[in-house]
């Protein structure tokens, strides 16, 4: 469903409901207001014990209204999109934003037609539940059936389909549909008791398409090869030493440790690192980190943002200089500039933020044996679980799942269990070697900035020159 027409319907308002609530949202002054019409089916399908264990489905459904009046913002959302109930929020809202000294000009309503950055070519409401369950079973076998050291599987198929209708003060009258299914699963194996666990998973906004038997042999094969790389591996010693970071899932250490510090919403209130680096050099000239909420079917893609601005791909650092900062129409207009289309909210209950899509690196020149070749002593990353970050002083520690030791030029013994800690504008200045390998890693990456939101990430292989390994000392 994306016609305009229906998804009128679907919300039961019709144009004058769209501008009579706007009016309301803005009578008490106001330099803008938009609504955010919200209408998901979620469903979740686990496999554990080689039984289907667990179902379950979930609709959500409302509508949020927002004001926005100099440096005020009002919010309010409902989940009975009556009129009665929708103007009581759009009071609400233009309440807590009120300003008596702005008035409105005369509204109107023009459909925006945006690009479409993805689409379930078999929607998920054509499958039933029994359509999904041969995928987690095939998991199931080619896991167990890949090591003899397995000894339990946990597979996990989520999909939904999310519809929007967006209207604001400008006159943008938005609708999309949007889809995701991600796959996932978890294997735990047991030798000489020793236990060890991996995970695999791959997200895209697609529909029931998405769904092969490729993608299954892929996601098996690569569980089972993380969970077994494990048993011999070496916690190495600690300290300060150059990290050379594989293609692909190291570009959550580039979402967390340096992504967010390019929100301009921190940078507006002075708690990035980057506050006074906009327009300068901040890395060696082969960087440039990307922002992109354009690629087909990608996780974090969307055809618009959460307020109506067509996504894009914004470059935050082009050769090495900070180029822009992510903005939503609040910085964008304390900054005097357009908004990048991240904009984004985890539902109708919340209020937009600047938040990441897909956040990578673009690939170098150098080749990835070459970098490996050029460390005497250090250590190879590819494998992330968690991390913390302070966003104003960009500290950051990362645990990683698996790796392995560089020693003269070769990976040699595994790693596993080790930290890494640094600085991410120090990290970003300090790596002085890209590689022309770039990877988006497409697995569920959700980033967790207040509210919730899917996003991917990547990079290619770098050295960095020198970051902390808490190993063992």
């Amino acid at each position: 469903m994306n016609h305009p027409e229906e998804m009128k319907a679907l919300f039961g308002v019709s144009e004058e409901d769209l501008k009579r609530l706007v009016s309301i949202a803005l009578s008490n002054g106001g330099d803008y207001a938009d609504l955010y019409f919200e209408h998901s089916i979620s469903n979740e399908l686990t496999l554990r014990d080689s039984e289907i264990n667990g179902a379950g489905t979930h609709i959500d459904y409302g509508v949020g209204i927002r004001v926005l009046s100099g440096e005020k913002t009002g919010y309010a959302y409902t989940e009975i999109t009556t009129m009665k109930e929708m103007e009581r929020a759009a009071r609400t809202a233009s309440a807590i934003a009120s300003d008596p000294g702005r008035n409105i000009g005369p509204l109107n309503l023009s459909l925006k037609d945006f690009p479409k950055r993805y689409k379930a070519f078999v929607p998920w409401a054509d499958k039933s539940v029994s359509d999904r369950i041969p995928f987690l079973r095939e998991m199931d076998s080619l896991v167990f059936s890949a090591d003899s050291r397995v000894n339990k599987v946990m597979a996990r198929i989520s999909d939904s389909n999310t519809n929007i209708l967006f209207y604001n003060s400008d006159g943008v009258f938005a609708t999309d549909e949007r889809p995701m299914c991600s796959v996932a699963v978890t294997c735990i194996m047991k030798a000489d008791g020793v236990t060890e666990n991996g995970s695999a998973s791959r997200s895209f906004r697609s529909g029931f398409e998405m769904l092969t038997g490729e993608l299954i042999k892929e996601l098996a094969d690569e569980v089972v090869s993380k969970t077994s790389m494990q048993f011999g591996a070496l916690r190495p010693s600690g300290g300060e030493m150059p990290v050379v970071m594989g293609s692909g899932s190291s570009g959550i250490l580039l979402h967390e440790a340096i992504g967010h510090a390019f929100e301009a919403d921190f940078n507006r209130l002075g708690t990035s690192i980057f506050s006074d680096k906009l327009g300068k050099k901040i890395c060696s000239s082969d960087i440039s980190v990307v922002d992109d909420g354009t690629i087909f079917a990608n996780r974090g893609s969307i055809s618009f943002d959460d307020e109506g601005i067509e996504s894009q791909k914004t470059y935050m650092v082009k050769d090495g200089i900070l180029n822009s900062y992510l903005h939503d129409r609040i910085s964008a207009e304390y900054y005097k500039t357009s908004p990048t289309g991240n904009g984004r909210r985890e539902s109708f209950r919340h209020m937009p933020l600047p938040r990441m899509r897909a956040t990578y690196m673009e690939g170098g020149s150098a080749k990835e044996s070459e970098i490996i070749a050029s460390v005497k002593r250090g250590i190879f990353v590819d494998n992330f679980s968690n991390g913390q970050v302070q966003i104003g002083a960009g500290d950051f520690t990362f645990f990683v799942k698996s790796g392995y030791l560089i020693e003269n030029g070769k990976l040699t013994s595994p790693v596993k269990d080790i930290n890494i800690i640094g600085n991410g504008p120090e990290a970003l200045a300090d790596i002085v070697a890209v590689a022309d390998n770039p990877v988006i890693d497409n697995g569920t990456w959700t980033c967790g900035k207040e509210q919730y939101c899917a996003v991917s990430c990547g990079m290619p292989t770098v050295l960095v020159n020198k970051l902390t390994v808490g190993g063992v000392n």
